[in-house]
């Protein structure tokens, strides 16, 4: 009997950029692609089960973070990363057949969209009303069903939503990137292929070097931090979940042991995932971060030797 194909979630309408990473991806081979209004709704979609996975964008290198989905991931009930993509954002604008840039009076697009045109948008159209849509795509949309003149989106709106390109390149930093993520319901995490990359979240106790504390414990193992961000807790005045993307994998002897001692130490730990690196993401820098090989102790060989020695101290049987 035939495997029922799969079923993955993405910010929709077709033609965004999360689509264009989504499809680089090997979990979208024979899978059946299913836009969805927004990036809460397809995090639903996943915990509900009527996708199997989900893609959404979770940073950029220009705007950082992506709140609703930093916000979405730690809600109940737990959603895991399986896998990452990163790709480049080349912004045009599209408008309808004939349309003048002098015409044009009201663009559409996604937040970080605008965001990342915000100069060119000053200064090529000044008296245009910008308009925020679901996404860059639906913005795209907007413009094909006459709501607005013009979107900031990709080149694959055009096509998509038959639309002229009426400038291109319009990025206010050429060479921005997006980071996407493929979330499921739980799972084992893939196998560790040594260049893996683990996301967490995590709440402390609100008391002068509770954070420094917690770093300290990703530190003293060579950990790489990569990224971490704030988000306040919505029933919690002043409380705060802490977002941390590190190098490694729940693999490790290091991670694994950061993790149990975060666990000890947290209010509350998700885990979000281990999971490959996507090429093009950043690389630490030797002497920058973390350095090109583990920090003296820190490697799987010193965490079995030390596993072996406590056991003996333990036993009655160390040298």
């Amino acid at each position: 009997m035939p495997r029922p194909r799969s079923r993955i979630g993405f910010l929709g309408p077709h033609a965004t950029f999360t689509e264009q990473a989504l499809r680089t991806l090997p979990e979208s081979e024979d899978a059946e692609l299913v836009p969805l209004p927004g990036n809460p709704a397809v995090l639903r979609a996943v915990r509900e089960g009527t996708v199997d996975a989900g893609c959404v964008p979770i940073e950029n290198s220009v705007e950082g973070a992506v709140p609703p989905v930093l916000d979405g991931l730690v809600e109940e009930p737990p959603l895991v990363i399986v896998r990452e993509a990163v790709i480049p954002v080349r912004f045009v604008l599209l408008g309808r057949a004939g349309t003048s840039l002098a015409g044009i009076r009201s663009v559409a697009s996604h937040g970080h969209g605008i965001a990342q045109t915000r100069g060119w948008i000053a200064a090529h159209l000044p008296e245009a009303e910008v308009r925020v849509a679901t996404s860059t795509s639906e913005g795209a949309a907007q413009v094909a069903r006459g709501e607005v003149d013009a979107a900031v989106s990709s080149p694959l709106a055009a096509e998509q939503h038959g639309l002229e390109v009426l400038a291109d390149d319009i990025a206010d930093n050429p060479g921005a990137v997006t980071r996407f993520v493929l979330v499921t319901r739980p799972a084992a995490p893939l196998a560790a292929t040594g260049h893996d990359r683990t996301t967490l979240a995590l709440t402390t106790e609100n008391r002068p070097g509770s954070l420094l504390g917690l770093l300290t414990e990703l530190a003293v193992r060579g950990i790489d931090l990569t990224r971490i961000e704030s988000r306040p807790i919505k029933d919690r005045h002043a409380d705060y979940w802490f977002h941390l993307d590190c190098s490694g994998h729940v693999a490790d002897p290091a991670m694994g042991e950061a993790l149990a001692a975060l666990h000890r130490r947290c209010d509350r730990v998700r885990f979000l995932g281990s999971y490959p690196r996507a090429t093009g993401a950043a690389e630490p820098v030797e002497g920058v971060g973390a350095p090109a090989v583990p920090l003296h102790g820190a490697d799987a060989a010193a965490y079995r030797a030390a596993a072996e020695w406590l056991a003996g101290v333990r036993n009655g049987e160390w040298t």
